[in-house]
């Protein structure tokens, strides 16, 4: 272990000094955030934004205001997903407002700032971590369930999210490469050291379904989701398929218009488990 600093703020140890101090920052004075649910990953390119974004849409079929903040700064993907290309961010001194998707769900996003999307966004860390905690403080949050998009990792966005925002719990995305028993133990274990809950798991690409038999093919190999699942206790939430449906319905800006039910138990699972925890 480092030497301490005294700085927990950079700091991700479950030690003595943090169990006493909180850095939860409260939501603008005018936001209404019911519960807060982050999607994680330990590594990039498994899907996260396509599981937050096809969660959100779930949800708000179900009946629940639904916002996303877009906490993915240097690669933000879920204005795309819901075709808010030209959707403006509106506001004044008392605060910012989130732009709505067709069918109402709020976004966050620095996309919807940028003018040019393919605008690469180059700043320091300090930079984009202030800029996640503006769009959780300064943003007019009006959602019943409020959704995360972490970027991939565990460095300093993740932990602002986690230590700055009052999360219900996390899902944590994966892959079937070998390499998922890596991913999915740095995402738990900083979940673990931060103490915040694991609602389960969601493997995408995970197989690709043949067109005339229905046969599934494991492009990546035999997945190893259901063990690393159970040696964690989580549940396994959902394994999503290589679908070109989701990939033309995603490329167009019309996941809202997807019909799958690939993530239907995943969405009834996570709204038992945080219901339970505010219970």
């Amino acid at each position: 272990m480092s030497e301490c600093t005294h700085d927990c703020s950079s700091c991700s140890q479950n030690c003595s000094s943090r169990e006493k101090t909180s850095f939860l920052i409260p939501a603008h004075e005018k936001s209404s955030v019911k519960h807060v649910i982050g999607v994680v990953s330990g590594k990039g390119g498994v899907g996260k934004s396509l599981v937050t974004s096809m969660l959100a849409v779930l949800l708000q079929r179900k009946g629940y205001r639904v916002g996303i903040l877009d906490a993915d700064i240097t690669g933000p993907s879920i204005p795309k997903a819901f075709g808010m290309r030209d959707a403006e961010v509106f506001g004044d001194e008392t605060g910012m407002l989130p732009p709505a998707s067709e069918t109402g769900i709020q976004v966050m996003s620095v996309n919807l700032m940028l003018g040019d999307e393919t605008k690469p966004v180059v700043w320091r860390g300090s930079i984009i971590s202030n800029t996640v905690q503006q769009f959780w403080k300064d943003t007019v949050w009006d959602a019943e369930i409020l959704l995360v998009d972490c970027p991939p990792g565990t460095g300093d966005v993740p932990l602002t999210v986690f230590q700055t925002m009052p999360l219900d719990g996390i899902v944590i995305v994966s892959s079937p490469q070998e390499l998922v028993s890596m991913i999915v133990s740095k995402a738990a274990n900083m979940a673990d050291m931060m103490n915040i809950p694991v609602l389960g798991l969601v493997e995408n690409m995970s197989y690709v379904k043949c067109p005339d038999c229905g046969k599934e093919i494991r492009v990546f190999g035999d997945s190893h989701i259901e063990e690393i699942a159970a040696s964690f206790g989580y549940d396994l939430l959902a394994r999503l398929p290589m679908d070109p449906q989701i990939s033309a319905h995603v490329d167009a800006g019309l996941i809202e218009k997807l019909d799958v039910e690939y993530l239907d138990q995943a969405a009834e699972t996570i709204l038992s488990k945080i219901q339970e925890k505010k219970a």
